[in-house]
């Protein structure tokens, strides 16, 4: 991908921040993710979004529960992931990434400017419009049909959760909705497996290796799988950046993590997002493989993001994304 010409300070912030994150913050500090109860949605939708803004204001990171959608559909999401990243390289190769779409497997290509080395993981990204040739069919017959039935509801709880913020920006009912168009050409939210490799017993592990290096995810909001036991991700919210106090994000089956970038632009930074990393294992930590699937929710390509405050000029999407990119992988 090209970075945009459209850059703008908020980028170029962002490339430093980034950069100065680096792998030697590892201090820990205990803070609280909040859970958020999404039973009965519309009965309580008013308190529900509430919470909502309040965890995201204050944290920039919260988590899910009892969020609608069938635990079986979760664990089938996990056992596709798991039987697609067990197929021979050769095999997964022919379904290669396709640059600048996002969409296709990958393995050991990100590299942030935060650390400098590759993450530490293989992904598979699932984005509606580019998957031509991408479907794994003749080694996973069924593997489209259920990533497609998951990524949807992934999709519909997305935008349940983006209507609360709308309704506390003040934007018109469905603003978030029309503007991830899942039947557009230009429709960009991501469907993501990830497969972090297994790291052998006797390994020593440098410290500038990550399974993912420190980053903010550059959409609208992510909603993050994890699986119990697999742990490793960790959290630092702007007011202790610079400090690099980090807090572990303990994984379940049941809970879904969120955060997200674009989203701080469009609310003229009442949203923050902030930076997370996913550590290597430490002495006495399981080594074996970690997984998780990640739905990125992002504006179709064509839609301008604007805040009502105006705090940053208008861009679209698209262009945003690309300097995002540009921003989160520089050094690639």
């Amino acid at each position: 991908m090209t970075q945009t010409t459209h850059e703008t300070p908020y980028a170029m912030d962002e490339l430093a921040k980034e950069s100065r994150m680096g792998g030697a913050g590892t201090e820990t500090s205990a803070r609280e993710i909040r859970r958020i109860d999404l039973r009965d949605f519309d009965a309580r939708r008013a308190e529900i979004t509430e919470e909502l803004w309040a965890a995201a204001t204050d944290i920039g990171f919260f988590q899910l529960v009892h969020h609608g959608i069938p635990q079986e559909l979760v664990d089938g999401a996990f056992t596709d992931a798991a039987a697609f990243f067990a197929l021979p390289e050769e095999t997964k190769a022919r379904h290669a990434l396709k640059k600048g779409l996002n969409a296709g497997w990958e393995s050991m290509t990100q590299v942030r400017p935060s650390i400098g080395t590759p993450d530490q993981k293989e992904s598979y990204q699932l984005t509606r419009p580019h998957m031509d040739g991408l479907w794994p069919d003749d080694a996973l017959p069924a593997f489209r049909g259920r990533s497609l039935q998951f990524e949807a509801h992934c999709r519909e709880l997305a935008m349940k959760v983006l209507s609360c913020f709308a309704d506390r920006l003040g934007l018109p009912d469905g603003f978030f909705a029309r503007a991830h168009d899942p039947a557009s050409d230009a429709h960009q939210s991501t469907l993501r497996m990830l497969h972090y490799f297994a790291v052998p017993e006797e390994a020593e592990i440098p410290a500038d290796v990550w399974r993912a290096g420190a980053h903010t995810d550059f959409d609208c909001l992510t909603l993050l799988f994890q699986r119990d036991g697999q742990g490793g991700l960790q959290v630092c919210p702007g007011k202790e950046a610079e400090a690099q106090e980090w807090t572990p994000v303990e994984p379940a089956d049941t809970v879904i993590t969120c955060n997200g970038d674009m989203l701080t632009r469009w609310s003229d930074d009442r949203l923050p997002s902030n930076f997370h990393r996913v550590r290597s294992p430490g002495p006495g930590d399981d080594r074996s493989a970690r997984y998780s699937i990640a739905f990125f929710a992002q504006a179709d390509k064509d839609v301008v993001i604007e805040g009502p405050q105006g705090r940053y000029p208008p861009i679209t999407a698209g262009d945003y994304i690309q300097q995002r990119i540009a921003a989160n992988f520089a050094r690639t």
